[in-house]
């Protein structure tokens, strides 16, 4: 690591904006890939039959995503950053596969419509994330704990299907991750080591950074697609 004791605040605030950007990039980045598998998926009559009517398939695409994330989330400091690249890209598609099913049951128009809804409001969380001067340390563990209740109810509603759980764990979930969205950014904004910029664990610092947005941004969106989503 540099010698950063006679790095000006000044320099120390330039080079996490450009950590801020590069992770913001590679977040886009994902998302877009992930838009155009998805698009790609759903135009393509056979690849999205197989993934729609072959429950061991899409199941295996889940665990895949799944043990993509672990993997990468655990052992990212063992790996490259061009192998921490490649292994997010790949979680990418296969979001973009798994995704494509929301275009056979919302619209366009909806799905597009409740994506910059999504945009404009992840920017909001974000940027006061990002500017705040509070510790939202507090808020962070109570949407992960939320989370871990989210993720629960999710499983038991799955086999039950009752209405009132569902919309329950809609409305949570999206209070839970916008919360999740300004306490991620101020805490990828603490997580960059100030003096290693352009070395691989800085690549691999905005790597982790971003999918832990997009993960958001892809939650939330699900989420309120469920409120402002037409079904076909």
């Amino acid at each position: 690591m540099n010698n950063i004791s006679n790095i000006t605040n000044e320099e120390i605030l330039a080079e996490t904006q450009r950590f801020i950007v590069k992770v913001y990039g590679w977040m886009s980045f994902a998302l877009i890939v992930t838009g155009l598998v998805a698009i790609w998926t759903v135009s393509n009559p056979d690849i999205i039959e197989i993934i729609v009517n072959t429950k061991l398939i899409f199941f295996i695409l889940i665990i895949s995503e799944f043990l993509l994330v672990a993997y990468l989330v655990g052992w990212i400091m063992k790996m490259t950053s061009q192998t921490a690249t490649l292994i997010f890209i790949l979680y990418s598609v296969l979001n973009g596969l798994t995704l494509s099913i929301v275009f056979l049951i919302f619209t366009k128009e909806s799905i597009a419509s409740t994506f910059f809804i999504t945009a404009g409001t992840f920017a909001i969380m974000s940027i006061y994330g990002y500017f705040t001067k509070n510790d939202l340390t507090t808020l962070g563990n109570l949407c992960i704990m939320g989370l871990i209740g989210l993720i629960l109810a999710s499983l038991i509603n799955y086999f039950i299907l009752d209405q009132t759980l569902y919309w329950i764990s809609t409305y949570a979930g999206i209070l839970i991750f916008i919360g999740l969205i300004a306490y991620d950014t101020q805490k990828i904004k603490k997580i960059n080591i100030i003096g290693n910029e352009g070395t691989d664990e800085d690549k691999k610092e905005a790597i982790i950074g971003a999918l832990t947005l997009y993960l958001d941004f892809i939650n939330l969106f699900l989420r309120l697609l469920r409120l402002f989503g037409r079904r076909k």
